[in-house]
């Protein structure tokens, strides 16, 4: 285990073991360091938190401080322009440009590289792979982040980058499930609709999230959309139907279901956080997100345990959810020593960022 995280012995809150929070400022208030010192799943990260990687390492350091066990601390490093750290990191080519090169080495080395500068400020979980495929041009969500329209490509690159990131020490998490489809719609601002029937899936969005799940990968991150056609109430991250149906039983995933942000417009239009929070979980998520609004965290974990205590969840479901938060916690933090910071943006580095924009050419 990572000489930098103390070890509790105390159990975790089970009730905070399920929830990963984003917050504001780049220090930790007390009332995230005692969430944190309880048992919270994770803490996600974003350019708000950070002003330099020297800071980033300090912010890492003291989240981990504050928890005293292993933790989640997860941030998203796609590449590209969009969803990618600046520099000094390496400024990586994006999944699209990596999609038109079709190059599985290279996107394995791309990974793994990548891993070695987060976990060189501290950061154990990548928000990648994206596996949602591009068969809509005007796809705000996938322009530009995905690998590409075709499955079976985007289920070879999409395990490449899988596997680079866990051989770099960094957990990989596989987004969004069951993929956001020919929709339109940005689910920060609204809810997207896909009208894809269970055959379409089978034949085209579920084949990256198969391929993923076979290789192992440890998480996978769910989509804030309706598929009428498979649950005509529920968008596909509170549906019990597509989370449990779907991938735990069709794909026979094993790890952690991790919820995006409850907090975007796709889900905030429609749910107060606490309605949202149990229903996500009720229908299968391990973990809930709360990122980008801190009112709405209190609300929500009162509202989970509130639900807990009313034996709204089944004991068996929330102790194997436990259990897989547990594992992936501590698989995150049993990497070797931290790499130095002179990784970022290192030679090495861009020489192989270089090599495949000139491939492109």
């Amino acid at each position: 285990m990572n000489t930098e995280t103390l070890s509790k012995t105390e159990p975790r809150d089970s009730v905070l073991a399920r929830f990963m929070l984003g917050f504001d400022g780049d220090s930790l208030s007390s009332e995230l360091a005692e969430y944190l010192a309880g048992g919270l799943g994770g803490v996600a990260l974003y350019p708000r938190n950070f002003s330099s990687v020297q800071g980033l390492l300090e912010l890492t350091l003291s989240i981990r401080r504050a928890a005293g066990r292993p933790v989640m601390i997860g941030i998203d490093q796609e590449g590209g322009t969009r969803f990618a750290l600046r520099e000094p990191f390496t400024a990586w080519p994006s999944a699209a440009e990596l999609g038109r090169l079709g190059d599985v080495e290279s996107v394995e080395q791309v990974a793994r590289a990548m891993a070695t500068e987060l976990r060189a400020v501290g950061c154990n979980l990548n928000f990648a792979p994206m596996l949602d495929l591009h068969v809509n041009p005007e796809s705000a969500v996938t322009k530009d982040r995905s690998f590409g329209s075709d499955p079976k490509l985007v289920a070879r690159l999409g395990a490449a980058f899988d596997r680079g990131l866990r051989s770099g020490g960094v957990l990989s998490c596989a987004k969004h499930f069951p993929g956001h489809g020919d929709a339109a719609v940005d689910p920060h601002l609204d809810l997207p609709v896909f009208a894809g029937t269970m055959e379409r899936l089978e034949s085209a969005e579920l084949v990256p999230f198969a391929a993923a799940v076979a290789a192992g990968a440890p998480l996978v991150m769910t989509a804030h959309i309706l598929l009428p056609q498979i649950d005509p109430e529920n968008p596909a991250s509170l549906s019990r139907t597509i989370l449990d149906g779907v991938l735990r039983r069709h794909l026979r995933f094993d790890g952690v279901i991790l919820a995006d942000d409850l907090g975007m417009g796709a889900i905030a239009k429609r749910y107060g956080p606490g309605a949202a929070a149990v229903q996500t979980l009720r229908a299968g998520t391990d973990i809930a997100m709360l990122c980008h609004d801190w009112s709405a965290v209190a609300p929500a974990i009162s509202a989970v345990r509130n639900a807990r205590q009313e034996g709204r969840f089944e004991d068996d479901e929330w102790n194997a959810s436990l259990n897989r938060i547990e594992r992936v916690c501590i698989q995150s933090e049993l990497t070797g020593s931290r790499p130095s910071l002179e990784t970022l943006g290192c030679e090495e580095h861009r020489l192989l960022a270089k090599k495949i924009r000139d491939q492109l050419r």
